[in-house]
């Protein structure tokens, strides 16, 4: 991988067969990241980054202010949000297969006698993942004849970096399993922002108009996004 450095940021460069220059900032240090065409020069680069520099440093500072949630040990009487909303676990021990409830604020747990925190962890993805893709479907059936567009298939999966990503040569989506934990307007933001893509595969500024032109609040639901507390390992979008 090359690297240039811009004063005291180090950003990483990948060379690779795409159109258009791609510039991010991933959590939990804000390393900055350029993809670029092949035929593009580290001169061009840099002088993109410089003339990007103060959005970078933007980026890292909210990167590391954002508030990071503790290490989840799947106990009793720890907190766990869905949909946005706080509920307090309690774990049962049972000799049946695992299972997740919510009932008046708090998160039922069945696991069997002696399940460890790796597994109550694997189970509660799950769950989560359940809930991702029972939501989808309605947002699916109500924005894409909106905005003329049609996804072959979605998958979600726990990302590090994103909260979405689209692959508009397949029309395919994915979605990260943490959004089951911010409120549903999040979701359907990062919805909305991956068919976009399917209609303007970079962040320019025809994607930024179709964003106003479908969603008129999206930077409003990007800020909420951003501003609730994350994983450790994880990012803003």
């Amino acid at each position: 991988m090359l690297q240039i450095e811009l004063g005291d940021i180090t950003v990483d460069v990948v060379l690779k067969a795409i159109k258009n220059v791609r510039l991010s900032v991933h959590p939990p240090a804000g390393r900055v990241r350029i993809s670029a065409p092949t035929r593009m020069s580290l001169a061009t680069i840099r002088g993109f980054a410089m003339s990007k520099l103060d959005w970078i440093k933007r980026q890292q500072a909210k990167i590391r202010e954002q508030e990071r949630e503790p290490p989840r040990r799947y106990v009793d009487r720890e907190s766990h949000y869905v949909w946005g909303k706080r509920h307090v676990l309690t774990v049962s021990e049972r000799n049946e297969p695992p299972s997740i409830e919510l009932t008046q604020g708090r998160m039922l747990l069945r696991v069997r006698p002696g399940t460890g925190a790796r597994t109550r962890h694997a189970v509660a993805e799950h769950w989560y993942r359940g809930q991702i893709k029972t939501a989808v479907g309605p947002l699916l059936a109500k924005w894409e004849p909106l905005m003329g567009v049609k996804v072959e298939r979605f998958f979600v999966r726990r990302m590090k970096t994103m909260w979405g990503s689209c692959n508009y040569k397949t029309h395919t989506i994915r979605l990260n399993t943490e959004l089951a934990k911010k409120p549903p307007q999040c979701l359907e933001y990062v919805v909305v922002h991956e068919l976009v893509h399917l209609l303007e595969p970079t962040h320019n500024a025809r994607f930024v108009a179709l964003m106003d032109r479908f969603m008129p609040a999206w930077e409003s639901h990007r800020e909420v996004l951003n501003r609730l507390p994350i994983r450790r390992e994880n990012w803003s979008y």
